[in-house]
């Protein structure tokens, strides 16, 4: 070959990478949704998928593992003398559990930060009441002895939100926000993100409206804001979507919300749903950026929902914050069954807040309680005085959610210590305190989605104690999954916590389990005590 024509191939050569690399670059936008014989068709065209069962992943792992726990630091006994006040936020989110199975089921027992006990225990719907006054929760609480401690009691307080029917929903305006880097290249990162999301589109009504961004190497629109009446339209965009490029992730959520306010619904139900494996490595992605842009978005009506995908880099400490900070919940999807539970069987509760900024304030009688210790929401624990700063923000509540909180007590002999001068004292009990037989008195604030001043709802919970056996199913259940978390977590508080106990009262107490997660509980722990158990070896 001539020097002429080795140079004009030179060129052609250079040409060709550097065309190539424009294609994931901003200016190539569309490159990312090209159809690909390497990515099958998620269209869906059978979209029944109730005869599904959970199976276990035997795909090997990555080669290299950056997935992200933030450090739990457990909650310790409190004296109630020198702390009669506890202060929490409410949780809703579901993520932890559906992670823990995804180890699990990979035949590895969960890192101990990934396990967020409050998260295992709200996974489950309970059979609490509803409210039938105007408030939009009602609250029970129970209390028996603890099945880890025999010296200690065990106080559950349960929630139960208003069950909203699907066509009495507000009109929603939501803006799908995916990831679709080169992290999300893996059968369980897009592929599976474009099946979830299809099924939400089959839920949605014609009133309903739908945006598609996208973010890689820079963020695009792939679907304005459509109605829920073009469904195929719908499907078709999130069918040709593909991973490629880096993550700007911070690019994605500003477009997003632009996109979101563009399309806003008074009094409607306006969000986002950010669905990722949370890898935000270029562009506007520090941690203080996006938290004062999810806070600004949501004093504006829009909430933001995090929905978790894949193996080997997830995020979950970053994702968890963002959904925290965005009045909204986090979940992680790790089959189309539970993106089934998420955006399909819990729909209401996923999209839909009936009162946010919801905080819980309980005071301890020092007649009866010596010590105390809040199982869980460890970073939700909120000062004293947070709780009447409407300012503060809290957790929120989706329609039909249960939220479902635990405190271990060790029991007072009676003689209450000195220095207490609130509803309980050392000398007199108030008269607002009755006759002395209140165990506690537990205070809610929560805030109308539409409000910035909280209503308080406060109400004295009486020493009445109920044998094991007499409790109630959902105790029963919600203890053994607290048990649960202690063993997975290794906690130094999990007394004479046991696999053995654990597994049969949760056994015994499935009750209906019309979707079968109770039954499936049983099945991962029974997993869990043998991982544990080969561990010990």
């Amino acid at each position: 070959m001539d020097k002429k024509a080795f140079g004009i191939c030179l060129i052609v050569v250079v040409m060709s990478v550097m065309l190539g690399i424009s294609c994931t670059s901003d200016a190539g936008l569309e490159s990312l949704y090209a159809p690909k014989e390497a990515y099958p068709s998620t269209a869906m065209k059978e979209r029944d998928i109730s005869g599904l069962q959970y199976q276990p992943d035997d795909r090997p792992g990555p080669v290299m593992n950056t997935e992200d726990y933030k450090k739990i630091d457990e909650n310790p006994f409190l004296g109630v003398k020198d702390n009669p006040l506890s202060t929490f936020s409410i949780d809703v989110d579901t993520a932890s559990y559906s992670n823990a199975r995804r180890f699990l089921n990979q035949g590895t027992l969960p890192y101990k930060d990934a396990v967020r006990i409050e998260e295992l225990v709200n996974y489950f719907p309970y059979d609490y009441e509803e409210p039938k006054t105007d408030a939009p929760f009602n609250f029970i609480t129970e209390l028996s002895s603890c099945p880890w401690n025999s010296t200690h009691k065990l106080l559950m307080i349960g929630m139960k939100a208003k069950n909203i029917s699907l066509e009495k929903l507000p009109a929603s305006n939501i803006v799908f926000l995916l990831d679709v880097s080169g992290s999300m290249n893996s059968p369980d990162k897009l592929p599976l993100l474009q099946r979830a999301f299809s099924l939400l589109t089959q839920e949605l009504r014609p009133q309903d409206t739908v945006s598609i961004v996208v973010y890689a190497g820079a963020a695009g629109m792939v679907l304005p804001s459509t109605p829920g009446s073009k469904k195929e339209k719908i499907l078709a965009a999130l069918d040709k979507l593909e991973a490629g490029g880096s993550t700007a992730g911070g690019a994605g959520i500003q477009l997003a919300y632009n996109t979101a306010k563009a399309n806003f619904i008074k009094s409607g139900n306006n969000r986002v749903i950010l669905a990722t494996d949370g890898d935000f490595n270029v562009g506007a992605s520090s941690e203080g950026e996006l938290v004062r842009l999810i806070e600004q978005k949501r004093e504006e009506g829009i909430f933001l929902t995090v929905l978790g995908f894949g193996t080997g880099n997830l995020k979950d400490s970053k994702m968890e914050m963002l959904a925290d900070k965005g009045n909204g919940n986090y979940a992680y999807i790790d089959s189309l069954l539970e993106a089934k539970k998420v955006l399909v069987t819990e729909l209401g509760g996923t999209l839909v807040t009936i009162a946010k900024d919801v905080k819980l304030q309980l005071e301890f009688n020092p007649l009866k309680i010596k010590e105390y210790r809040l199982i869980g929401y460890e970073n939700r624990m909120l000062r004293a005085e947070d709780f009447d700063n409407d300012k503060k923000d809290a957790g929120e509540l989706g329609a039909g959610h249960t939220v479902t909180a635990f405190y271990e007590l060790v029991m007072a002999d009676g003689a209450a210590p000195d220095g207490i001068d609130r509803r309980y004292t050392a000398t007199e009990i108030k008269p607002e305190a009755g006759k002395g037989n209140e165990l506690l008195f537990i205070k809610f604030r929560y805030k109308k989605p539409d409000s910035d001043t909280s209503i308080l709802i406060t109400q004295p919970v009486m020493h009445e104690e109920f044998s094991p056996e007499k409790t109630s199913e959902s105790f029963r259940f919600a203890s053994a999954v607290v048990e649960f978390g202690l063993l997975l977590r290794e906690s130094e508080h999990k007394g004479n916590a046991s696999w053995e106990r654990m597994l049969k009262r949760a056994e015994a107490s499935k009750g209906k389990d019309e979707q079968g997660y109770r039954k499936e509980f049983v099945y991962l722990a029974e997993k869990a005590k043998k991982l544990a158990e080969l561990n010990k070896q």
